[in-house]
């Protein structure tokens, strides 16, 4: 039987019954759509967050403070809110690390912050002139945080473009202008590049301050929440990792690094473990879209199977005529494998549109990947032949005389 023969026998009998047919593709379409769309979303998300992570420096390694634990010690504090580093361990870091090209200290906390008829709930850092480079941090207009604010304990603010916004009118220039903070009044020497982000990570929505003004006015003591230790280059993060790990070690007087008072946490350790929970919930959300995936194969199924039936004089007349088991099987799982593929066209098609307009409209970030769509397509054709072989088969070990008797 030549392949032409059979795909114009295919088109014939899936023309026969257009809205059937079309029933059937669209348990395809949905399926493979939403594989698509689902593994776009999760996909989407796990750049989004890694780009997220990236942006907050580079070659960074951060130290956070946490209670100790052990005998004799009890959780007093979560991490980065214990009082356990202090200026001295982040000068120690800087004066010993071989490895590090550059340190920035910071305390940070949450103020109602007011100006002229505007207030705002935000993240306050009290920083050193070193954050700028360590955070890959932009300044839009007037000057960051200098080494003279911080001795002098000048009461200067800059603030991120979010904070701008929610404190003054749009179109004003900021820069020169006064908040409060805590009833404390700071005057505004710079507004930051808009770096994006979201929630309590929101990059944005922060206004910097000098690290001594903070420990002074607004903390009222010289502990840390956090110290970020740059690389020199991204070879170098473990070793600087180790490093700071047995420096802290020493100078907090702990022999046993499972009972250590502090947190050393590297930039790629975050990405990879954010990484892998995205991974996790993009194959989730692939599994949960996938099962509509089977129930459209059902649906072939149970639609060849009710061709078979309605076709059994045909088949029983091929028969006579001299086809082999192997023409009908042929037959019939090329037309299973077609409705997948004409189903699989059209939902990689809708899949990519939908995932397109998601992030378009700013719903949620979504990307379709190639390997998705191979995916989704690959799994749509092993389903059309898994689930087109039984009727096939079916339909080729019908005895043809039975079958030119059937009614």
């Amino acid at each position: 039987m030549k392949t032409l023969d059979i795909l114009e026998e295919t088109y014939t009998a899936l023309s026969a019954n257009k809205v059937r047919s079309g029933l059937t593709v669209l348990g395809i379409v949905i399926g493979i759509s939403s594989v698509i769309i689902m593994v776009s979303i999760g996909q989407g998300a796990q750049n989004s967050i890694q780009s997220s992570i990236q942006s907050i420096g580079s070659n960074l390694i951060m130290i956070m403070p946490g209670a100790q634990k052990g005998p004799g010690f009890q959780v007093s504090s979560g991490r980065g809110s214990a009082r356990t580093l202090t200026q001295a361990d982040a000068d120690a870091i800087s004066s010993s690390a071989t490895f590090a090209k550059a340190i920035a200290p910071e305390i940070s906390g949450r103020y109602q912050i007011t100006s002229k008829g505007k207030n705002t709930n935000t993240s306050v850092l009290g920083v050193t002139s070193e954050y700028l480079s360590v955070k890959n941090i932009e300044v839009n207009s007037g000057s960051f945080i200098t080494d003279q604010n911080l001795r002098s304990l000048s009461k200067v603010a800059v603030l991120g473009p979010t904070a701008r916004d929610d404190l003054f009118e749009e179109g004003v220039d900021a820069v020169g202008q006064t908040i409060r903070i805590k009833n404390i009044e700071f005057k505004i020497i710079g507004i930051t590049n808009k770096k994006g982000g979201t929630g309590f990570s929101n990059q944005d929505d922060m206004i910097f301050i000098p690290l001594t003004s903070a420990q002074k006015f607004l903390a009222g003591d010289a502990y840390l929440t956090t110290i970020n230790a740059q690389a020199k280059d991204e070879k170098s993060m473990t070793s600087l990792q180790q490093e700071i790990t047995e420096l802290l070690l020493e100078r907090h007087h702990i022999s046993d690094p499972q009972l250590a008072d502090f947190s050393v946490l590297n930039q790629e350790d975050i990405v990879a473990a954010a990484s892998s929970v995205t991974s996790t919930f993009t194959m989730l959300l692939a599994a949960v879209a996938g099962i509509s995936l089977v129930v459209g194969g059902i649906g072939i199924m149970n639609m060849m199977l009710t061709t078979v039936t309605e076709r059994t004089r045909e088949i029983g007349l091929r028969k006579a005529i001299g086809a082999k088991r192997r023409d009908i099987n042929i037959q019939f799982l090329t037309e299973a494998v077609a409705l997948t593929f004409i189903g699989g066209v059209i939902g990689v098609i809708l899949g990519w549109l939908v995932s397109f307009l998601v992030t378009y409209f700013g719903v949620i970030q979504a990307q379709v990947s190639l390997y998705s769509v191979i995916i989704a397509f690959s799994v749509s054709t092993i389903i059309g032949v898994i689930f087109g072989y039984y009727p096939a088969r079916r339909a080729a070990r019908l005895n043809p005389i039975e079958a030119l008797r059937y009614e």
